[in-house]
């Protein structure tokens, strides 16, 4: 920001009520235009702010097509800046009125937006009685400009809101609906749009047919995603927060700012399925090329290859010697560190401090860039699950730039409820840790849906049959695509029942059982353990088997966050069979069928 932008900012925000929204230099609209400031209010509507430092002197001529200024001893012809704040706000309103939800749908202004708006001109250095002394009164009407001295820090905040209030021509409409506030920022901030499926945002067609529902991040999570800056930042969100919408920003913003920086972007997870959906994701977006997303063990046995160390024999401790190779090379310098312009860490709560040291010598210093996601209620790959480790002593300079976000939307308050029957234990708050970070409760956004069918049968053959009948209505009966549906199984014994009924009723299927063997655009049910299943989200969710959890020999907590992890993929239906009277069967009341 300039000096007189900074300061004007600090005004919007003193003066400015809690219900106001407001965004600077931020590209607006399917032509991505940029002004200054866009602010939007519920009730007052949408305006648009052109903001100049210019001092009195570097204004040489002043017309309302065009102005000649001076700035640094150069002579310039620009554009009034009134003529560029309504030019920008013209093609925001045009794009809002393709929306038939936005705009007024009867009287003399039918087809034309539902709310005001308006555009005017901020001169920072420039007081009111120099404007009108200087005639450029007569180049941009007084009521669409605010001077110098009208927004001091001693301005009453009711003088203030009324300048901006005067730059509106007509005032018409009633408030706008919590949708409605969605739908506008849909239309003017594409990469705040969600889709649940297939991609991280759907970017839409600026000629295309608008949706009936859009779905956008929420305003923490829009103003998280555009405030993070270089350095280490940790994110802590329950399940279905939108940690990983927001790594998806963040990874394809770094991907499109100019940079000096001419190294690669590396986004790293534990689950080998997640990184490939990520993969897909940045493939389609065509920034693959520089966003690298990999699972973990993956990255490792690339750095050994690429560097001429030897690859570690197949074994039960393959994996673990792995990383100890890459580990030791990094530290005799045979594999170099800052290889990295940043390095995003999507499920950092499965990571092991050996692990996220390791990786955070992988960043380039000269841009410290750093971003790592986290949730202990999600943490299904240790014995001992509390955090037993400060992130600054694996090199994670966190404190003071840590964010918490609470609110579930991925699940239907009803699925939400289910899971939290078996894992309330693990979701109890507790004090913060060494880094200020709690674990915390997670919050329903409150969105309705059908309660999810539990199911008591004689046997696990008895699952799989009925599991694969319920899907194939699903998808004859009710429309919903094979790729939609997944079966999440505690073991590979319940995934091959599973498949077994699938494969008779020639129902398609795809048996995610080694790396390579999970598509996420098939079309086809998704048949996988629930440890893989971490990071990715289906409509449609069926849990076999879960009257045989806890397996024998496991802690009920780990088998409980496992379940807990499973159920939370469904974002719109649940199933849940149990055949046996133990278990967690125990805490459902089941139907017979």
């Amino acid at each position: 920001m300039t000096s007189g932008e900074k300061r004007l900012a600090e005004r919007l925000e003193q003066k400015l009520d809690d219900d106001y929204l407001m965004w600077y230099d931020v590209p607006v609209g399917p032509k991505q235009s940029h002004p200054d400031f866009v602010i939007l209010h519920p009730r007052r509507g949408l305006l648009i702010l052109e903001t100049k430092d210019w001092r009195l002197d570097t204004i040489q001529r002043a017309t309302r097509q065009y102005w000649e200024i001076i700035p640094d001893g150069n002579h310039k012809v620009v554009i009034n800046p009134l003529a560029q704040a309504r030019h920008c706000a013209i093609q925001v309103v045009n794009a809002l009125e393709r929306d038939k939800q936005l705009i007024q749908g009867s009287g003399p202004h039918t087809g034309k937006l539902a709310f005001p708006w308006g555009h005017g001109v901020v001169l920072t250095r420039i007081t009111r009685k120099q404007f009108e002394a200087a005639g450029l009164d007569q180049a941009i009407e007084p009521h669409l400009v605010i001077c110098s001295d009208e927004m001091l820090e001693s301005v009453e905040e009711e003088a203030f809101q009324q300048r901006l209030w005067d730059m509106f021509p007509h005032a018409f409409g009633g408030a706008m609906s919590l949708p409605q506030l969605d739908r506008v920022r849909w239309i003017m901030f594409p990469e705040v749009r969600v889709h649940s499926q297939g991609t991280l945002f759907d970017d839409g067609d600026a000629e295309a047919d608008l949706p009936d529902v859009m779905q956008v991040m929420d305003l923490q999570q829009e103003q998280l995603a555009r405030s993070l800056g270089d350095g280490h930042r940790v994110i802590h969100g329950v399940a279905g927060s939108g940690k990983t919408m927001i790594l998806g920003y963040r990874a394809e913003y770094l991907a499109k700012a100019q940079t000096a920086s001419t190294k690669p972007i590396l986004v790293l997870c534990f689950n080998e399925p997640l990184a490939v959906k990520l993969d897909a994701t940045f493939t389609a977006k065509g920034i693959a090329d520089r966003v690298h997303a990999r699972n973990f063990h993956k990255w490792c046995w690339h750095q050994l290859k690429a560097y001429g160390q030897p690859l570690p024999a197949q074994g039960k401790d393959m994996f673990d010697q792995m990383v100890d190779s890459v580990i030791r090379a990094v530290e005799r310098n045979q594999i170099p560190s800052g290889q990295y312009q940043a390095i995003l860490i999507d499920e950092g709560h499965d990571f092991r401090p050996e692990w996220l040291k390791l990786v955070t010598q992988m960043v380039d210093p000269s841009t410290n860039s750093l971003l790592l996601l986290y949730d202990d209620a999600q943490s299904i790959y240790e014995r001992n699950r509390t955090r037993q480790f400060s992130f600054k002593s694996v090199g994670i300079q966190a404190q003071g730039r840590t964010t918490i976000l609470k609110i579930n939307y991925r699940n239907t308050k009803q699925i939400l409820q289910t899971a939290s029957l078996i894992a309330a234990d693990l979701l109890s708050p507790e004090d913060k840790d060494d880094d200020g970070i709690p674990i915390v409760r997670p919050i329903s956004y409150g969105r309705e849906g059908t309660a999810p069918l539990i199911m008591k049968l004689p046997s696990l053959r008895d699952e799989a049959e009925r599991i694969a009948d319920l899907l194939a209505d699903e998808h004859h009966s009710g429309g919903r695509a094979w790729g939609d549906m997944a079966i999440l199984c505690r073991d590979y014994s319940v995934m091959d029942a599973c498949s077994r009924a699938l494969s008779h009723r020639r129902l398609p299927h795809q048996v995610r059982k080694r790396s390579g063997d999970f598509r996420p655009a098939q079309d086809a049910i998704k048949v996988m353990t629930m440890k893989v299943s971490k990071g990715l989200e289906f409509p449609v969710v069926a849990i076999p088997g879960v009257g045989a959890m806890p397996m024998p020999g496991e802690d009920e907590k780990d088998e409980a966050r496992l379940f807990y992890v499973a159920a939370t993929r469904a974002t719109e239906r649940l199933v849940l069979t149990i055949s046996g009277d133990g278990g967690f069967g125990r805490r459902f009341d089941t139907v017979s069928v």
